[in-house]
């Protein structure tokens, strides 16, 4: 809104019927213009980059899992998702953690018995560009153990997914309209 109001205000002080400097007042106006589409493009992939955010808007009901490994306890723990749904989830060998091998068990009971018994509420139900985002941030802490800010940011992350994700709502059906039935007269 502002820039379009900008751009009003300056395309009317160059007005060929005001203005009355040296320069040539058609040729400053084009430029004007030219700076406007420009910087409306610039805002326009902004605001898609910025409502694309799967954060603050999930695209879809969260179907993904995902396994906070910092927070684990691994093969000491005695609630073991590895032991539960050994088709989901495995230990890693670096660290002896869980970790997520194989997506798309939704229905599967002992797969929600795993996330619901956690004892360290490591394992989340993500979408799946939450899950890409999180695994990333996940391998960068990971391979940077010594950076807290990191960590505290895939928490901040996790955090935000779980409160959005109870949040979304299927998009609703639409009624279907018939007018074959409807008496008109």
């Amino acid at each position: 809104m502002f820039l379009k109001i900008a751009c009003f205000v300056k395309v009317k002080e160059f007005h060929p019927d005001v203005y009355k400097g040296a320069s040539n007042s058609d040729e400053i106006i084009l430029r004007v213009i030219g700076a406007y589409e420009i910087l409306l493009k610039h805002f326009q992939f902004e605001s898609v980059e910025r409502s694309s955010d799967p954060f603050e808007e999930p695209e879809s009901e969260a179907f993904d899992i995902f396994v906070n490994e910092l927070l684990c306890i691994g093969k000491g723990c005695s609630y073991s998702c590895v032991k539960r749904a050994p088709y989901a989830f495995s230990f890693t060998l670096e660290s002896g953690t869980a970790r997520v091998v194989s997506q798309g068990h939704v229905d599967d009971y002992q797969v929600q018995l795993a996330v619901g018994q956690c004892p360290r509420k490591c394992i989340h139900y993500v979408t799946s560009s939450q899950r890409i985002i999180l695994q990333d941030v996940l391998q960068r802490v990971l391979n940077n153990p010594f950076d807290l800010g990191e960590a505290a940011f895939l928490e901040s992350l996790i955090s935000k997914a779980i409160l959005e994700n109870r949040r979304y709502q299927k998009p609703k059906r639409k009624p279907k309209s018939e007018t074959q039935d409807v008496d008109w007269s």
